[in-house]
């Protein structure tokens, strides 16, 4: 790490699916770490985190601290002696109101990359989403100079414009901004299941008989963390990294898989042709009626059926030397934690 002795990274929302995996990594590989979480005292937004550091022997290299990304004051003096900040706090849901998820991405974003320049801090890494570079046009492979332009969603929204703005503060307070773009995050380690998980437990359960084909592409955790890791190291990195090694999948596949390798479950084991999904739809719609949680309105179902998961993790390999965790494992991590 230099003569200068361990770096120390700040690294914001650390006690999501995320976050927490990052503080991991760092700590594996010799960093000192300073994260925020929204409150000291909840135990399920800090314990989780502090086990690394218990796990690895390091306790003395990882510190928390209270903020919340929506209050502007005291996040440069939070920041102060770091020497780089990795952004992940944000709220991660495909059912949150417009409002709430673009305040927490868009004045978090500023918020946080105004205190890294005054903190004196250059190297920023910024976790995005395939979520902004978007599923369209349709056959097409997808790099990072791809961005969407559907406004279906509040999330796909949130994590586009955010990002916009993350690169137009980088240029004005010139600050050397990296961006991780993941696709569904899976793999274990969470304490709240995200919209990429959470389906696993339902599916599992048998509380559907039939899945849409859906495109998706995944992601394994430990990649995402290692990927943010290489991009504020490698000091030629630049731009937009996606981060979808697994690639043209649907929902129906990974639920078809989540049964091959665990054949107790009751994970479905037919898909739902296309022109039945607005009954689906309807059927989503009535569970939610009686209290169940919904994961397929309308928006959702046209947003998803509109494009196609075909992206190129190309730049990632050449550049952050990625090598990926399997599909398999990707499937299993995930799926051990409902077991």
């Amino acid at each position: 790490m230099g003569d200068e002795g361990p770096k120390r990274i700040f690294v914001s929302g650390v006690n999501g699916h995320i976050g927490n995996h990052i503080v991991r990594d760092l700590l594996e590989h010799g960093y000192m770490v300073r994260g925020s979480v929204r409150d000291l005292n909840d135990p399920m937004k800090t314990e989780h985190v502090r086990a690394h550091a218990r796990d690895l022997g390091c306790e003395d290299r990882l510190e928390l601290v209270e903020g919340d990304v929506l209050d502007a004051d005291g996040w440069a003096s939070k920041m102060e002696g770091c020497d780089g900040l990795f952004h992940t706090a944000t709220i991660y849901s495909t059912r949150g109101t417009a409002n709430e998820i673009l305040d927490t991405a868009n004045k978090g974003t500023t918020h946080l990359l105004h205190a890294a320049a005054e903190a004196g801090i250059q190297r920023v890494v910024y976790t995005s989403s395939t979520a902004a570079v978007g599923t369209a046009p349709k056959g097409q492979l997808k790099d990072e100079s791809v961005w969407n332009t559907d406004a279906s969603l509040p999330y796909t929204v949130a994590k586009t414009q955010s990002e916009h703005l993350a690169w137009k503060l980088a240029d004005e307070l010139s600050l050397d901004l990296r961006v991780i773009n993941p696709t569904a995050v899976l793999g274990g380690g969470f304490v709240r299941p995200t919209p990429s998980v959470d389906f696993f437990q339902d599916a599992i359960a048998g509380k559907y008989p039939v899945v849409p084909k859906f495109p998706m592409s995944v992601v394994h955790v430990r990649d995402v963390a290692r990927a943010h890791r290489r991009a504020y190291e490698v000091d030629n990195a630049e731009g937009r990294f996606i981060l979808a090694p697994h690639v043209n999948l649907s929902l129906a596949t990974i639920c078809k898989r989540i049964r091959t390798l665990n054949p107790s479950t009751k994970a479905p084991r037919f898909s739902l042709p296309n022109l039945l999904v607005p009954v689906a739809v309807f059927q989503d719609w009535i569970g939610g009626k009686f209290g169940r949680q919904r994961y397929l309105t309308r928006a959702v179902a046209k947003n998803m059926m509109g494009g196609d998961t075909n992206y190129s993790s190309a730049k990632a390999e050449k550049v952050l030397g990625m090598e990926w965790e399997d599909f398999d494992t990707c499937i299993q991590d995930t799926v051990d934690v409902f077991l």
